[in-house]
């Protein structure tokens, strides 16, 4: 592998955790493999964890690799990535709390993904509405009363 043109170290401390991330951005694509099919491609990035979990001493590697038309620091590559994950999270947290999916047993055929679907579907639709309220109240809500789920709906 090349040296990487950018690279940087972030520590975190918790949740419970002490975890190190290594960010490596490499802008020198010589290696790639058929060029022309990657033409908007301008950085790799590699993203190397290493997370100790303090009540259990458990040590957990993971390694990343990403593709970006981005040529930035590995600074601010780590933090959009870093980002991206704390909405997604913020997302699955919301979707959790309001329609308890993590107790869902939905596995047949699409099921799973479909529902998945529906639910994110109703929780934009619920965040958009201005009643100052949380989400699972709303929800109750457009179950009790067709006049606000019809709001809701926007008909």
């Amino acid at each position: 592998m090349l040296p990487p043109e950018h690279f940087t170290e972030d520590l975190d401390f918790g949740h419970g955790r002490i975890e190190t991330r290594k960010c490596s951005v490499i802008g020198d694509l010589s290696l790639i493999e058929k060029p022309t099919l990657w033409k908007s491609i301008t950085t790799i990035i590699k993203v190397e964890s290493e997370r100790y979990i303090k009540s259990t001493g458990e040590q957990q590697n993971e390694t990343r690799y990403y593709i970006s038309r981005f040529a930035t620091s590995a600074e601010h590559i780590l933090s959009a990535i870093r980002s991206h994950w704390a909405i997604e999270n913020m997302v699955h947290w919301s979707l959790d709390v309001s329609f308890n999916e993590d107790a869902s047993r939905k596995r047949a055929g699409n099921a799973a993904i479909n529902f998945i679907v529906i639910n994110r579907l109703a929780l934009n639709l619920l965040k958009k509405d201005d009643h100052k309220i949380g989400v699972k109240s709303k929800r109750l809500m457009a179950g009790w009363s067709n006049d606000y789920i019809l709001k809701v709906l926007n008909f």
